[in-house]
């Protein structure tokens, strides 16, 4: 089977994305993923740039990968310069990695207009760089930037800047798309020419800038190439890179070729929303194969035929790549959905209880709620109407004001009184707005008699008016999002007050916590 490198670009590339930013340790953790996920190559960073990165090569000394090998990033040396003079190639051996990327210009506009210099002189940068990085005992990747544009513009210079790398001793050809805007049909084309015309081992790095990068390399490894450049969840500028967790999948389950290994393509899902949550974003639903709807079943056709074989509505087994088949209630579903969704014996046989459970979910979807994101709120939901609900505690009442004094930032304060058991309890608590104002209290209410909601977190919260009608009466919809140690789970509320819609939602959370917390004690 034919092995395709793979070249992780995440913590370079990656963190140039919008809103992306990874401190020291957070490259460290994610390096020690992608090497348990079998990355052969991790581009760290530019030690050229900034102390940050420097440090991070530092620390990757000491780091213990069983298998990727640490790159160092950098560019060809400086106009009329000498090579062994460069700061920037300095820094680039200093990093001490067994590799190291160096990117050079492929199209002859940018030569001109960019670096402002001739097109020998570009050459010459090109060698002098490689050989002096080769000669110091480096894998040597040469990055030929905007390598498509390049040669649309120019074929023959194109071709002469690979073959100058090459002749300098370059391990390896990336031919990029820097701008993302090729069509995969063109990149195999250039692959293949490139292959015939040049030589040497090739690889491809595509930016998303048409939606086409993992299209792309996927066709430039059909023409020839055998490493792959990307980063996790397509991370990167403008549009992002290529997306290697599609790449990697697509590679081993629909080429037949050798990635990472089938055994690790198990851990794809995981290593995908490491990163999403190290930074601090939120996961994108529809991502293919990582996505946690890239496997959701809503229509109950989909389901019941899901049902039957899984074959029939999914491409691939959803553990292969390490993600869950989900069922998705909402008043779509048909009793055979409740059913999938629910299971065990007990509800299985009780036929009036999928029915009404089915009713339930329709006239609650009818009046704003929604159960797909909210899997929680639907096992609460069932469990009432089956009578095995169990009251954790007892609202007597909850306030919130909030007070603006000045320009001073508004402080939010939240007061609730409940029973808990025969004891009760009236906390105050100070939070950055309504929700987590409350939430504070509640938890400060709780936490002596329920001490596992000290895990428990909320990590997102959404608002979205039902009927916008209505104005400023309108019904809203507040989903919550939380999480603990073990899973993350969903909770909805629907009011025309924001701040109820919020209590119910923020309730049935805790609620569902603590459930989950009686259950594992039992088992």
């Amino acid at each position: 089977m034919k092995k395709i490198a793979l070249y992780d670009t995440t913590l370079r590339d990656g963190t140039q994305g919008e809103g992306v930013s990874f401190s020291l340790q957070d490259k460290l953790d994610i390096a020690l993923r992608l090497d348990d996920l079998g990355a052969d190559y991790i581009e760290a960073g530019y030690p050229a740039s900034n102390e940050k990165d420097e440090a991070v090569f530092q620390e990757l000394r000491r780091l213990p990968l069983k298998r990727a090998r640490p790159v160092a990033f950098g560019m060809t040396r400086r106009v009329g310069a000498k090579a062994a003079q460069d700061a920037a190639l300095a820094a680039l051996l200093a990093a001490e990695t067994p590799a190291v990327a160096v990117v050079g210009k492929a199209w002859d506009f940018h030569v001109t207009k960019v670096l402002q210099t001739d097109l020998d002189e570009n050459l010459a940068m090109v060698r002098d760089s490689v050989r002096l990085l080769k000669e110091a005992g480096r894998t040597v990747f040469f990055d030929a930037e905007h390598y498509f544009d390049g040669r649309r513009a120019g074929r023959q210079y194109a071709l002469a800047v690979l073959r100058a790398a090459l002749e300098a001793g370059a391990d390896w050809l990336i031919l990029c798309d820097t701008n993302g805007g090729c069509l995969p049909e063109e990149i195999a084309e250039a692959v293949a020419e490139a292959a015939r015309e040049a030589g040497g081992p090739l690889g491809f790095h595509g930016h998303n800038d048409a939606g086409l990068a993992v299209a792309g390399t996927l066709a430039a490894v059909r023409a020839g190439a055998a490493c792959v450049q990307g980063t996790v969840n397509g991370l990167g500028e403008r549009c992002g890179n290529a997306d290697l967790c599609a790449v990697a999948a697509n590679l081993e389950l629909k080429m037949g070729l050798e990635c990472v290994g089938r055994e690790n393509l198990a851990k794809l899902t995981d290593v995908s929303r490491f990163v999403y949550e190290t930074a601090n974003m939120l996961l994108v639903p529809g991502q293919p194969y990582v996505g946690p709807s890239a496997f959701a079943h809503k229509g109950g056709m989909h389901v019941a035929a899901v049902a039957r074989d899984r074959r029939s509505y999914e491409h691939v087994d959803p553990r292969v790549v390490g993600n869950t088949r989900r069922i998705l209630v909402s008043e779509l579903s048909g009793r055979g959905t409740i059913l999938q969704k629910v299971g065990g014996t007990d509800f299985e046989r009780d036929k009036g209880l999928q029915q009404k459970v089915l009713r339930e979910v329709q006239r609650l979807e009818n009046e704003g709620f929604q159960f797909e994101a909210c899997e929680a709120s639907f096992a609460l939901l069932v469990r009432r109407l089956a009578g095995r609900d169990k009251s954790y505690f007892e609202l007597d009442h909850y306030s919130v004001g909030i007070k603006k004094d000045g320009d001073r930032p508004p402080v939010t304060e939240a007061t609730v009184k409940l029973r808990v058991g025969p004891d009760w309890q009236h906390t105050v608590a100070e939070g950055d707005g309504p929700v987590n104002a409350l939430d504070a209290a509640l938890r400060k209410a709780l936490t002596a008699a329920y001490p596992g909601l000290a895990g428990m977190s909320l990590v997102d919260y959404k608002v979205r008016v039902i009927n916008s009608g209505a104005g400023t009466a309108a019904r809203v919809r507040v989903v919550i999002e939380s999480r603990d140690r073990r899973e993350h789970w969903g909770t909805v509320g629907v009011s025309e007050n924001i701040i109820d819609a919020s209590w119910q939602a923020l309730v049935e959370s805790i609620e569902y916590k603590l459930m989950k917390d009686e259950e594992n004690t039992h088992e």
